[in-house]
């Protein structure tokens, strides 16, 4: 009942006051199961008001005899921590007296609380380290967590990493010989993740790991090989001891220890055990997972590397003409994505391999008859490329120099320009294609005899600014594998006219992430910002997290300069929220005459407007010429109906251009236009949502009583999961 209740009320509510004056009344119960559950219960439903007058109570369930209580009440300060640390804080006494105990678990919770209370203060949790390392904690969960933070004091430290200078190095080492397993291979993989940890220093780790292979617990067994598998990649001298050992973990009836026992041998294995070991290989292949075959597949490789005399039986084992007839079997029995990434991959094998070129001639020319355009399209490209000079053509530019030579014009200008050209004797010239691009609206042709039926969705930006875009931000490293760019936003400002400092933002949409650009301007020219950068706080936008920024050096008078914050998001997903941004910069006062900066400058700041990222952002305004056309080719298989209430409004006209602007769809037909005193009007729109998917929406509005509209809409688009989130932003709008 109080979970119940926890979930449907709110904190300020009579009933859940009810409930913590009976919680409270169950903290002084003689059966420590209520006095435990009610510390728990307690802790997650009452303010910091509230939580003073039971702090009382809380310090003393720390110390209580009953471990149920003790560790009831320390797990309730670990997550109190996050919201009241203030009070936390003040038990630090309550809690060092808990880490004594001789109840494992609670002294298990209180290392991990007094760790938690200290963590922002690298030299406590240092002096925490060397308390706690002289033999006080007893309990294998404790000390599995102190081998934990002694690792990361190690890391932070600025000690020599000489194995006489590191510190704590001695008690992880006493730690191999504990009497609980779980401690002792917490601390071998400890041993083994120290930067530059010696040979000396791994010795006694290996060995206690070499132990564990032979052990008749398979967790055991796959924890050791699995560390001595991440050991082999930077130290195979040091796990070739354990070979013959491994050997006998290759039939292990657990396919992740054989896999791992494999590929581990291959890395440490001498050129003379090679053919042996690819003999065990050939049965072993035809018994694991693909996602398996592919660990094997990469050790394979490193092994040519490694032993090039033998690289021959090796890719002779591995089969790789078998790969190009499965490649090729996927241009059958795939859908029209997976055959156009086939044809590029049979590509590279007749590029690379001139022996296996004029069977992949033959296989490429069977897909000139496929029924996609992409797929025919990449297969002529490559039969010409292939048949040339052996280079592979990928990108479009790629492609545009193949067939045209080395030249500089936009291919937007190209398109237009062979869409103009009237056949004749006269062939197609390409240096008739202008070099700078015009930014033209997209305007649909008219059917004859009949009305304009609109114009087509204008471009998010000209051309050249969308390039522009793209190339400085696949230039900047942080932000180049977020992959392709799918709309940027026009510029938002975020400080009023007339202001020191102007500041607007551009909204880059990637398909998991979204990138603000700060362009700034320093309109005060007896200063000189520097490091310029932008604090962001995302607490108003749930699916957000900061992933990487990039702040600007140096920002003169009147000399326009870029910042960056990036967001990672869920994949596809148009999150929204509100953000709320900070300029924070170093300001030096600048000499006018000289231009040369009179101080060392301070530390200031300027508050900017929120900024808001709505759903509209995630969709592109293209048209259609023909809205009935697109609408029966797309299909009704993921059509999604339903009807809104949308509550007064001022007009009909003014609910169709909440809708489309809520949207960000492209109105087609001119049917955004609403003709005066009407009671019921129908819109069509058109877009591209994130992912790059085609939608299609009609909506149909009503007067419905004295102002109440209410609204009717219907969308199609090429995925199941579009169609549900056109509709999820219309409710939640």
């Amino acid at each position: 009942m109080v979970y119940l209740m926890i979930k449907e009320l709110s904190p300020s509510s009579d009933e859940v006051i009810i409930v913590t004056s009976s919680l409270m009344k169950d903290m002084n119960s003689k059966t420590d199961m209520y006095r435990a559950n009610a510390i728990r219960v307690l802790c997650r439903i009452t303010d910091g008001t509230l939580l003073t007058q039971i702090e009382r109570y809380l310090k003393q369930a720390i110390v209580d005899k009953n471990p149920v209580v003790a560790s009831a009440a320390l797990v309730s300060g670990i997550h109190l921590l996050q919201t009241n640390p203030e009070i936390v804080k003040r038990w630090s006494n309550e809690v060092q007296e808990a880490v004594q105990s001789r109840a494992a678990l609670v002294q298990f919770h209180a290392v991990a609380l007094l760790h938690q209370i200290r963590q922002n203060d690298r030299l406590a949790v240092s002096k925490l380290v060397t308390s706690l390392t002289r033999g006080t904690v007893r309990s294998p969960l404790a000390q599995c967590l102190l081998i934990r933070y002694t690792s990361q004091v190690i890391r932070e430290s600025a000690a020599n990493t000489q194995s006489g200078d590191r510190p704590f190095y001695d008690f992880l080492e006493g730690c191999l010989r504990h009497k609980a397993e779980m401690v002792i291979f917490e601390a071998a993989r400890a041993i083994t993740e120290l930067s530059g940890v010696t040979s000396r220093e791994l010795t006694p780790a290996i060995t206690v790991l070499q132990l564990f292979l032979s052990s008749s617990k398979h967790v055991l067994r796959f924890a050791a090989v699995r560390t001595l598998n991440k050991v082999a990649m930077t130290h195979p001298m040091a796990v070739t001891n354990c070979n013959i050992d491994m050997e006998s973990l290759i039939s292990d009836q657990n396919r992740s220890i054989a896999t791992l026992a494999i590929t581990t041998l291959l890395k440490t294995g001498n050129e003379s055990s090679v053919d042996r070991l690819m003999k065990q290989i050939t049965n072993f292949m035809s018994d694991i997972a693909d996602e398996f075959k592919i660990v094997v597949v990469e050790a394979i490789r490193s092994l040519c590397l490694k032993f090039p005399l033998k690289y021959r039986s090796l890719a002779k084992d591995l089969g790789s003409c078998k790969y190009i007839r499965y490649i090729y079997n996927r241009v059958h029995l795939e859908n029209a994505t997976v055959r156009a990434a086939a044809v590029s991959t049979l590509a590279k094998f007749g590029a690379l391999v001139d022996a296996l070129k004029p069977r992949i001639f033959v296989l490429l020319r069977r897909c000139l008859f496929d029924g996609d355009d992409e797929v025919r399209d990449r297969a002529t490209l490559y039969l010409k490329t292939l048949a040339g000079d052996g280079q592979v053509v990928e990108t479009d530019k790629d492609m545009q120099a193949f067939l045209f030579g080395p030249l500089d014009i936009p291919l937007v200008n190209l398109e237009t320009s062979l869409k103009n050209y009237e056949p004749s004797e006269e062939p197609f010239d390409i240096h008739s294609v202008p070099k700078e691009v015009k930014s033209q609206p997209l305007a649909e042709k008219k059917a004859p005899g009949k009305k304009p039926t609109g114009l087509g969705a204008p471009p998010i930006g000209p051309p050249s600014t969308v390039d522009a875009y793209e190339r400085l931000l696949s230039s900047i490293p942080e932000f180049s594998n977020f992959g392709k760019l799918f709309k940027s936003s026009a510029p938002v400002e975020l400080t009023e006219a007339e202001t020191e400092y102007a500041v607007n933002v551009v909204k880059h949409i990637f398909d998991g992430h979204v990138v603000f650009q700060y362009n700034c301007t320093n309109t005060m020219p007896d200063q000189l910002l520097e490091n310029v950068t932008v604090i962001v706080d995302a607490s108003d936008a749930e699916e957000f997290s900061e992933v990487a920024s990039k702040p600007l050096r140096s920002l003169p008078y009147d000399s326009p300069g870029q910042t960056f914050v990036a967001f990672e998001k869920p994949e596809g997903v148009p999150a929204v929220g509100k953000f709320s941004n900070i300029l924070k910069f170093i300001v030096n006062e600048v000499d006018p005459t000289t231009g040369e900066a009179e101080d060392d400058g301070v530390e200031d700041e300027y508050q900017l407007e929120d900024l808001e990222v709505v759903a509209a952002d995630y969709m592109m305004k293209v048209g259609v010429s023909n809205f009935r056309n697109a609408w029966e080719s797309m299909g009704p298989d993921f059509e999604r109906v339903d009807e809104y209430g949308l509550g007064p409004r001022e007009s009909l006209a003014e609910a169709v251009s909440a809708v489309i602007s809520l949207l960000g769809m492209q109105p087609c037909e001119g049917t955004e236009v609403v003709p005066s005193n009407s009671r019921s009007h129908s819109c069509l729109l058109s877009g591209v949502f994130i992912s790059n998917v085609r939608v299609l929406v009609r909506l149909q509005f009503g007067i419905d009583g004295p102002k109440e509209v209410a609204m009717k809409l219907a969308v199609r688009s090429e995925d199941e999961s579009v169609s549900d989130a056109i509709h999820e932003i219309v409710a939640s709008g």
